[in-house]
């Protein structure tokens, strides 16, 4: 067993090859991850365990794809229980539950992670607008800009039509949470005017003094998403007191949304940022665009 490496996934073949009785593999000293893929009941069970096991299976040219790939590049998915893996012929398919096998485009892009192959950035926002919704999808591509030396620039040259097209249209730079991505498409696809994002209030001295996460910046109007998390941190209360009453000093309205007012709640929201900008401008649309009910059910 000692050319066996036991911390990483391995098949039934490698392990008969390395001679090891084919009836160890059923004790309690391995873990089957898919059949005929093992690895040993002691190694911890991390995210990119069952990916390399799904891997383990197919030639050394495969890769990770699809979601598979979006969570070892650490890009915000949810769902899909199954692996998904990249081949270049269509006979280096191999079936099993837990696993979806595609063939991979000519000239797909690969790079590393966990000692794996993967679909590159680019590639995996092209693998997953075949399977994400729009927003979905934005979410995607906010983080790819924020997590990798691509801009939404970029995005946008890359892919011109279909959902992929339509999305790279809606990414942005410098958005700092996915939940982020979500308000501002809600505000957007309603039809009201599109924030700025990340915008930065300067103090006399030249320093960032406050980010915000969406501003209508002429209106003084600012739109930010509250998840909560500081919410027992005395200190970061304290700060966001200070910052609450600065921006009221100098004129700025804030309108706070929470993951409630995002997922159960979308009208209440919108009608408190369209409340806000029609209490200082009257360019605002008196009704919403009715087209973002398909985007977040309620």
């Amino acid at each position: 067993m000692s050319s066996l490496d036991l911390r990483r996934p391995f098949t039934r073949a490698d392990a008969v090859a390395a001679g090891v009785d084919p009836r160890v593999l059923r004790t309690s000293r391995f873990r089957r991850l898919f059949r005929g893929v093992y690895v040993s009941a002691a190694h911890a069970d991390e995210p990119w365990l069952r990916t390399a096991g799904a891997l383990a299976l197919h030639p050394p040219d495969a890769f990770a794809s699809h979601h598979s790939a979006a969570r070892l590049l650490g890009l915000p998915v949810q769902g899909a229980a199954v692996e998904h893996v990249s081949v270049n012929r269509a006979q280096d398919r191999r079936s099993r539950a837990g696993i979806v096998c595609h063939v991979a485009p000519v000239g797909s892009q690969v790079v590393e992670r966990q000692g794996l192959r993967v679909s590159a950035p680019r590639q995996v926002f092209r693998e997953l607008a075949g399977v994400l919704s729009l927003v979905d999808l934005v979410v995607v591509g906010d983080a790819l800009v924020r997590l990798f030396p691509l801009t939404a620039a970029d995005l946008l040259t890359t892919f011109t039509v279909g959902r992929a097209g339509r999305a790279a249209a809606y990414v942005r730079d410098g958005v700092g949470s996915p939940m982020e991505t979500r308000l501002r498409l809600l505000i957007v696809l309603a039809g009201l005017p599109e924030p700025v994002v990340d915008h930065v209030l300067w103090n006399d001295a030249g320093g960032a003094r406050f980010r915000l996460d969406l501003a209508y910046v002429p209106l003084r109007v600012a739109v930010e998403y509250d998840g909560r998390q500081h919410a027992h941190d005395t200190r970061q209360w304290r700060h966001d007191l200070r910052r609450r009453e600065w921006l009221d000093a100098h004129g700025w309205r804030l309108v706070v949304v929470t993951a409630e007012g995002i997922y159960r709640d979308p009208v209440d929201t919108l009608e408190r940022v369209r409340a806000a900008l029609a209490a200082r401008t009257t360019s605002v649309p008196r009704r919403l665009d009715e087209g973002w009910r398909g985007h977040f059910p309620c």
